[in-house]
């Protein structure tokens, strides 16, 4: 077991486990929040969340190499192992899980697991290798980490309910958890890809909040979503978004399109558009009529 910063660092599966096994020898609970590292408060609102959930939790820093397309950004995604031991720590992390792709991908290993369901579309559609990716690392972060908990940023929305719907299907016993979007004082969604931004994206990106907003209140109105998405996609490319990959609204706890292109039921309105060579995402509810 290594230590960086005063955290205790876990590299491999096997000093995971025994940590976790004196922690419930102990009668402790474990809660658990998963990143990819370059880590941001909205992070660091996961692991506090998780503090308050269990007696004990672990972080995992982990560039999953399965989820990523060869033309995306594995190579340049942000890494700062160090800064990112030192934020843990003082937001209440007990451990940092920090495998290699070798300790996490050995050798020979074959194994895959398909996705549907709410995988579909959206992002399923633009990053068709990515919830595949996603649902392989969840699945054995979750058997190595045994967590009674384990929480996940509602910005990713469409990844939590994959991450939902395979932990249901898998029978796996770790309480998923959402935790709502930390945004900055304008209103953007905190991502780690936020720091490929110039000064003027910056101020650009800032208006995709207002966007979704103004379309989420349109779609609670009643207006049909094809227009909604039709205008809400306009109103990104005049705000100086190069490029929109998708507007949609829909059902928010399956992300099935709403059969008569209305909302009847609670909804969510996700985006995902491009600034310059930065991709952004974002999501947020759509009231269901009263």
């Amino acid at each position: 077991m290594a230590e960086t910063a005063t955290l205790p660092v876990a590299r491999t599966i096997a000093a995971l486990r025994q940590t976790v096994a004196d922690w419930r020898r102990q009668g402790l609970s474990v809660g658990f929040v998963p990143t990819m590292g370059a880590l941001h408060e909205g992070h660091l609102t996961l692991v506090r969340e998780a503090g308050e959930r269990a007696d004990r939790v672990v972080a995992s820093v982990f560039v999953n190499p399965t989820q990523f397309a060869a033309h995306e950004d594995l190579g340049t995604y942000p890494r700062q192992e160090a800064r990112d031991a030192e934020l843990l720590a003082g937001a209440g992390c007990d451990l940092l899980f920090a495998p290699s792709v070798e300790e996490m991908y050995p050798a020979g290993a074959t194994t895959t697991i398909s996705v549907g369901g709410p995988a579909e579309g959206l992002e399923g559609e633009f990053r068709p290798r990515m919830f595949g990716g996603v649902a392989l690392v969840v699945a054995k972060l979750l058997n190595q980490v045994q967590a009674d908990v384990a929480v996940f940023g509602e910005k990713d929305w469409q990844q939590l309910m994959v991450v939902r719907r395979l932990v249901r299907d898998l029978d796996l016993p770790t309480v998923i958890i959402g935790s709502p979007t930390m945004r900055d004082g304008h209103g953007l969604a905190l991502s780690s890809r936020n720091a490929y931004l110039s000064e003027t994206e910056l101020e650009t990106a800032r208006g995709l909040n207002g966007v979704l907003a103004e379309a989420a209140a349109a779609a609670a109105s009643g207006i049909r979503l094809d227009r909604v998405e039709q205008d809400a996609r306009a109103a990104l490319l005049r705000a100086g978004f190069s490029h929109v990959d998708y507007v949609a609204v829909r059902r928010a706890d399956d992300l099935c399109i709403f059969a008569d292109g209305i909302v009847d039921a609670p909804g969510r309105i996700l985006a995902a558009a491009w600034l310059g060579r930065t991709r952004l995402i974002d999501n947020m509810a759509v009231a269901a009529p009263a």
